[in-house]
C-alpha cells in the first residue's frame, strides 16, 4: 500500500504545480501532525501544505524587496482552526446571526440523499419552485422524497439553484466530469500577454503596501484570498451588488481589511466604474462561472486590455475544463456530489468533514497563485491568468488518502488550543474576536495584524492614486 503523503511532501506538490522549486518545502518548520479533528479526511495535512505554499510565496517576495529571506513556522492545529475561521469570530461577544434556510441533506427516492444548498436566497427560492412547497423543512422533505436524486439535481441545476445528489466516491469516479480535473494544474499560473515589469511595492510598512485588488468574490474561498492579501497590507476594495448580499457571519471572518464599493455592472455607468478602477488595479479576483464575466466586458483578456500586467484570478467549483465547468457550486455541494459527505457518513446518513476545507484550501491556494504572479510580473513583465477549483482541490485532499476509522474517532471534535489562536480587534462595528494569522514569520512585522479597515460604502475609488 502507498504511503500516505506528509506534510512537506503534500506542499511539494502545490510548488510543482507552480514550476516553483520543491526544496522549498523544508523551509516550513510545522509543528504537529494529522489528524487534529475527528474526520477521515486529512485536512490538517491539507490546510498546512496550503498555507505553507503561501508562506513560501511570499518569503520570495520579501527577500525579493530585502535581500533577506524570512524563516517560516505553522502550527498544524492552528491551520486546522483556520479551516472555520468564521466558526470563531465573535461581535462584541455574540455570534453574528446567520439565516434560516432549508439547506441540509434530504432523502429522496430508491434510498438516496440530495444536498439543498440554500444558504443564497435565489438558490432557495429555485429549489422550492422546482418542488413546489413552501419554505418549509417538513414540506422540503416530503417533496423531495418523490423525486430522483438526480432528476432533481439536473431540474435544480436548470432552475438556477443547487440539489447535488449525494454520490458515492465510484459514481463521482465515473462521472465524464471526473478525469478532466487530474489534468489540470492544482493551481494554474499562466502568461496571457506582455507587458513591462511592474516592480514589487518596496513592502516598508507591509509586504503589500500598494498593491491595489479588485474582490468580486462571495462567501468564503474567493474572499478568503482577497483577505490574506489585505492581511499583507495591500488596498482591496470588495465589489457588490445589492441583488447579491452578503452573510454578516462570513464577511466578519473573510472582510476583515477590505473596503466595499456597490457597482451595478448592467449599467453604463457601472461598466465605465469599474474601468477606471481596473486602469490602476493590480489583481483582479473573482468567482464567477466561465463567460460571466466575459460577457460584461471584464474577462481575463478584456481585463489585460484595459491593465496590462494584471493578474487575473479565477475560482470555479467543478474545474475549468470539463463537462461541470459551469455548474454552480460551494465547498459543501462538492462534498456531497464527490462522495466526500458519503465517506464521512460511512456510507449512512451524509456528513460533511468539521471545517470547510475545500473552502479555505481553495483560497490558500489562490493567494498563493497570486503572489508567485507577481513576482513573475516583477521579474520578466506581462499579464497573468491564475485558476483554482473546489474540484481539483477536493481531488488533491482525497488523493492524501483516509484515515482509517478508528484515527479518525480519535480525533477531538473541538481544539483545546483555541485560545492561543484567538485575538480581539476593536473595530467600528463593535468587539470582534477572530482568528489571528497562523503562518508566523521570523520577521515580526509581518506577523502583525493590520488595522481594521471600515468595510463600509467607502465608494468606488481606492485609497491612494
Amino acid at each position: 500500500m502507498k504511503a500516505s503523503p506528509t506534510i512537506p511532501e503534500s506542499l511539494q506538490e502545490v510548488l510543482r504545480s507552480a514550476a516553483l522549486p520543491e526544496s522549498k518545502a523544508w523551509e516550513v518548520k510545522f509543528t504537529g501532525s494529522d489528524p487534529v479533528l475527528r474526520t477521515r479526511y486529512k485536512v490538517a495535512t491539507g490546510g498546512s501544505a496550503a498555507l505553507g505554499a503561501l508562506a513560501i510565496a511570499m518569503a520570495d517576495i520579501r527577500e525579493a524587496q530585502t535581500g533577506k529571506r524570512p524563516a517560516i513556522s505553522i502550527d498544524v492545529s492552528g491551520a486546522t482552526a483556520s479551516l472555520r475561521s468564521s466558526k470563531y469570530v465573535r461581535l462584541d461577544g455574540k455570534l453574528p446571526d446567520r439565516e434560516n434556510t432549508v439547506t441540509g441533506f434530504y432523502r429522496t427516492a430508491h434510498d438516496r440523499w440530495s444536498y439543498f444548498h440554500c444558504n443564497h436566497t435565489p438558490h432557495q427560492e429555485a429549489l422550492l419552485k422546482v418542488l413546489g412547497v413552501p419554505a418549509d423543512k417538513a414540506q422540503v422533505a416530503q417533496a423531495a422524497a418523490k423525486w430522483d436524486a438526480f432528476k432533481l439535481e439536473d431540474a435544480v441545476d436548470k432552475a438556477g439553484g443547487l440539489a447535488p445528489a449525494v454520490r458515492t466516491p465510484e459514481e463521482w469516479r465515473a462521472l465524464p466530469n471526473t478525469p478532466s480535473l487530474a489534468a489540470e494544474p492544482l493551481v494554474d499560473i499562466q502568461k496571457i500577454g506582455s507587458s513591462a515589469p511592474v516592480p514589487l511595492p518596496k513592502g516598508t510598512e507591509r509586504p503589500l503596501s500598494g498593491l491595489k485588488v479588485l474582490d468580486f468574490t462571495r462567501v468564503l474561498a474567493g474572499p478568503t484570498c482577497a483577505r490574506l492579501l489585505a492581511e499583507s497590507g495591500a488596498d482591496v476594495l470588495k465589489i457588490t451588488c445589492e441583488g447579491h448580499p452578503d452573510t454578516p457571519a462570513l464577511e466578519l471572518d473573510t472582510g476583515y481589511g477590505k473596503r466595499n464599493a456597490t457597482l451595478d455592472l448592467t449599467t453604463s455607468e457601472g461598466k465605465s466604474q469599474l474601468i477606471e478602477l481596473m486602469k490602476h488595479c493590480d489583481v483582479f479576483s473573482q468567482a464567477y462561472r466561465p463567460d460571466a464575466l466575459s460577457k460584461l466586458g471584464f474577462g481575463p483578456e478584456q481585463a489585460m486590455a484595459i491593465r496590462p500586467g494584471i493578474v487575473y484570478a479565477s475560482l470555479n467549483a467543478y474545474g475549468h475544463t470539463g463537462s461541470w465547468s459551469t455548474r454552480r457550486g460551494f465547498d459543501t455541494a462538492v462534498q456531497a456530489a464527490s462522495g466526500m459527505a458519503y465517506t464521512s457518513g460511512q456510507g449512512e446518513e451524509p456528513q460533511f468533514t468539521p471545517v470547510s476545507a475545500l473552502d479555505y484550501i481553495c483560497g490558500y491556494l489562490m493567494a498563493f497563485g497570486v503572489l508567485v504572479a507577481l513576482k513573475r510580473r516583477h521579474n520578466e513583465g506581462g499579464s497573468y491568468a491564475v485558476k483554482v477549483s473546489l474540484a481539483r482541490c477536493e481531488e488533491w485532499l482525497v488523493s492524501m488518502g483516509l484515515h482509517d476509522i478508528s484515527t479518525a474517532d480519535a480525533g477531538a471534535e473541538e481544539l483545546a488550543e483555541i485560545a492561543q489562536w484567538l485575538i480581539e480587534v476593536q473595530t467600528p462595528l463593535g468587539h470582534l474576536k477572530r482568528l489571528r494569522p497562523i503562518i508566523r514569520y521570523s520577521e515580526e512585522m509581518m506577523n502583525e495584524l493590520v488595522a481594521w479597515r471600515d468595510a463600509g460604502q467607502s465608494g468606488a475609488t481606492w485609497s491612494s492614486p
